[in-house]
């Protein structure tokens, strides 16, 4: 699939063009297209026999911290050689056009901001931070011990990864923005991600209730495919670029 046999809906260029505040909600599909596998499809090598579900907890990293830092370090050192793809730069070029714009990711990479996208919202965390298992206070710098987990020099605490495991919240102050977003924005994106999962689920309802126009891009249908006002069907990394080329025609490329 190539970027000219998208079609893009006239409507929805005009609704886009409209638009003064632009949400969009971001799942492991978009990641995907840069190489990263998705959660559950992530165990290769050493890491095949491990059940990612069974690491990505507290009571995990209470058993055996050890053996959950060592899966997030080989984790982290996929990530950093990923590179972001042509539906990150299509958002980050995308909130330069808009006056009022909103990335909520699902995603852990940090490949949005590689990208150059300003003003995001990470419901899951970030990979590539760590923090205090204390105190939850991020820890920008800390010094490898050997066969040891890193100590928080503040208080000596473990260090973990700062992402939301199984079993916790999403932080409160980035689920209140998403939630803020979706109920204030007049158009939603939802990119490479089914978003079947509560809290974020409800995201999209949110954003029909109140009145926007939400856009689903999926390679797939998924439950939120009748929901949405408009369904674009293909891979995000293909689709994204197709919709913000379709802004500097003056009708878009007609309607699916």
């Amino acid at each position: 699939m190539t970027q000219s046999s998208i079609s893009i809906p006239r409507e929805l260029v005009a609704a886009l063009k409209a638009a003064r505040y632009v949400a969009v909600l971001t799942g492991a599909g978009v990641s995907a297209e840069s190489g990263i596998a998705t959660f559950r499809d992530a165990q290769t090598g050493l890491w095949a026999r491990f059940d990612p579900r069974e690491l990505a907890t507290p009571s995990a990293f209470t058993r055996n911290p050890k053996l959950v830092w060592d899966w997030y370090a080989w984790r982290r050192e996929l990530v950093a050689v990923a590179q972001p793809n042509a539906g990150h730069r299509a958002l980050a070029a995308l909130e330069r056009r808009v006056p009022r714009f909103l990335l909520i990711t699902q995603n852990v990479d940090g490949l949005h901001q590689r990208a150059e996208s300003r003003n995001i919202v990470e419901l899951h965390g970030n990979i590539g931070r760590v923090k205090c298992s204390r105190e939850g206070t991020v820890v920008e710098r800390w010094e490898g011990s050997g066969d040891a987990v890193p100590r928080c020099s503040a208080c000596g605490a473990l260090l973990r990864p700062d992402v939301v495991w199984f079993e916790e919240m999403l932080p409160a102050d980035a689920l209140e923005q998403a939630e803020a977003a979706a109920r204030e924005c007049d158009l939603l994106l939802i990119a490479g991600t089914s978003a079947e999962v509560y809290p974020a689920a409800a995201l999209p309802m949110y954003a029909r209730r109140s009145g926007a126009t939400v856009v689903e891009i999926n390679t797939a249908a998924t439950a939120l495919s009748e929901l949405a006002d408009y369904v674009l069907r293909g891979p995000s990394g293909v689709v994204l670029p197709a919709l913000l080329a379709s802004l500097a025609t003056p009708g878009g490329s007609g309607a699916m």
